[in-house]
């Protein structure tokens, strides 16, 4: 099978028109990979001149140098920073969006961007080569317009592997936090009758639920360091509302808003909020209760009705046929 797949390859590459396209698109990345690490270099000459003047007042003031990073990681990061850069530039308003579907994914690091970006790269060159090769393989007549085309096909679908990966993602932890947040409201009104505040509640919460719901417990961790940190409750909750993606947590952050800014009690607020979701999580079962013979109905008429009529009428037809003989 191994020497099948070389010899195709070779194959491939005795025609005059697929090695130009070849040594083309070679010669193109080549130089475009030269380009961005060469403007790399630039700016990281000046980055470590900064730097430098940086460390040595850092080391004046009794401070410690930060520790040196790999050179291939650094340079691999480099040219990744500077195409999702510039892919980001180009459209800053998809770019808003991208990050926001990655923060709503679990992935809060603020080079999340740039590494999705260069997974999507590598994909489609990956995708791209695995195509090529399968269809020099499995079709070794085509020509190199169907080579190309499928080539272009493969770069496409692995272009946006990534974010059909990402979408899958965003439902999985926004199904897990649909499920949560009706918990975290009822622990929340025990916590405000308990006397707690809001930064220590959600805080001994995100202890209690940890196990059961993972992310929406990060989430809440995340949030009480950010009211540690000195971030308005408010602001706070929006971001919550803004990582989990529901709609839950978005009610549950203009009703903090309208708390404060109306000065009503926030226990009873989220005493009647937590009644409310209690009372939707029961009207959503009973719709889907409701709901269950309707489906049932085309498996039943599908699988179940004929092996019964097969049951019942196989021993008249088999009696009918012995009188019959």
């Amino acid at each position: 099978m191994i020497d099948d797949i070389l010899a195709s390859i070779l194959d491939l590459f005795d025609n005059d028109t697929t090695l130009m396209i070849v040594v083309a698109t070679g010669l193109c990345g080549s130089a475009l990979l030269f380009l961005i690490v060469r403007i790399k270099t630039i700016r990281g000459s000046v980055a470590r001149r900064v730097a430098g003047k940086e460390n040595v007042t850092a080391m004046q003031a009794g401070g410690s140098l930060p520790a040196p990073e790999s050179g291939i990681k650094k340079m691999l990061g480099g040219v990744i920073a500077n195409l999702a850069q510039t892919a980001g530039q180009s459209d800053r308003s998809q770019t808003r969006v991208l990050r926001t579907r990655l923060t709503q994914a679990g992935y809060y690091d603020q080079q999340a961007l740039v590494w999705f970006f260069g997974l999507r790269i590598f994909t489609a060159l990956i995708f791209a080569i695995v195509t090529a090769i399968a269809v020099a393989v499995l079709m070794q007549d085509s020509s190199n317009i169907a080579l190309v085309s499928f080539s272009l096909i493969g770069c496409a679908l692995g272009f946006i592997a990534p974010s059909i990966g990402l979408d899958r993602r965003i439902k999985k932890l926004q199904m897990e936090h649909s499920r949560g947040f009706p918990d975290f409201m009822d622990l929340m009104v025990v916590c405000a009758q308990a006397g707690l505040s809001m930064e220590a509640g959600i805080n001994r919460i995100a202890g209690e639920i940890g196990i059961a719901f993972p992310s929406l417990a990060r989430n809440l961790d995340l949030t009480a360091r950010e009211i540690r940190s000195g971030k308005p409750l408010s602001k706070a909750i929006e971001s919550l509302a803004g990582r989990l993606g529901i709609k839950e947590a978005t009610s549950f952050s203009t009703l903090l808003q309208q708390s404060e800014e109306l000065g009503s009690s926030l226990t009873q607020s989220l005493r009647t909020y937590s009644d409310d979701m209690r009372n939707k999580r029961l009207m959503k079962a009973e719709e889907k209760a409701y709901a269950l013979p309707a489906k049932l109905v085309i498996p039943l008429t599908l699988f179940v009705f004929p092996v019964l009529l097969v049951v019942l009428m196989l021993p008249v037809a088999i009696s009918v046929s012995s009188s019959n003989m």
